[in-house]
């Protein structure tokens, strides 16, 4: 008895058999569904179908007052019943499509500017990348021998080599002033360089 109570009642943890369907389920294409209604939704909004909206209602009206009686479909005595209704389902449908194109667009507007966050980051990042190796660049630079360098210290040279040379012996500073003149030949060729290494 109480087994076939178990077997009769499906619980939570057993699935739930597959009901058969009268009508097969529908599971069209969303993007191609979308991108329909939003060609319908950019066609409604345009003024070629505000125009063929009212030659249409123009001319049903202008059949159903002008017409032999036999030949209307619309009673001009009941207020165009059968237009009313057309209207009024056209804007049935018409709300439904304005609001999923609406909703493809705030989700592409969503991508979009989820994108340009997401580059506006990149950019960030690699600009204070830069920043950094300018600072360095600079840094470097900075301990680099400059121009005015390199003669500040051949002139202190040059003045400590002729201030050795007026305290030696006179034949000594014979040989000094001898070698004087290469080393002032010498300068020009040192601060050409050094104009070569300046920034």
């Amino acid at each position: 008895m109480v087994e076939k109570i178990r077997s009769s009642s499906s619980g939570l943890d057993t699935p739930r058999e597959a009901r058969n369907r009268i009508l097969p389920r529908l599971r069209p294409n969303p993007d191609r569904f979308g991108s329909g209604t939003e060609n319908i939704a950019r066609f409604m909004g345009t003024p070629q179908f505000l125009f063929y909206m009212t030659v249409f209602v123009v001319v049903w009206l202008t059949w159903n007052t002008i017409a032999p009686d036999n030949l209307r479909f619309d009673s001009a005595a009941l207020g165009f019943t059968a237009l009313t209704l057309m209207l009024s389902l056209q804007a049935s449908y018409a709300a439904p499509l304005l609001l999923l194109a609406q909703n493809r667009q705030d989700d592409r507007d969503r991508v979009s500017m989820r994108e340009d966050r997401h580059r506006a980051e990149r950019n960030l990042s690699d600009t204070e990348y830069l920043t950094r190796e300018i600072a360095e660049l600079r840094i470097a630079i900075r301990e680099v021998a400059t121009r005015d360098y390199v003669r500040s210290e051949l002139r202190s040279v040059l003045e400590e080599l002729l201030e050795a040379s007026d305290g030696q012996d006179p034949a000594q500073q014979k040989k000094t002033r001898k070698k004087a003149p290469e080393n002032t030949a010498s300068l020009p060729r040192a601060q050409q360089g050094g104009r070569n290494t300046g920034p």
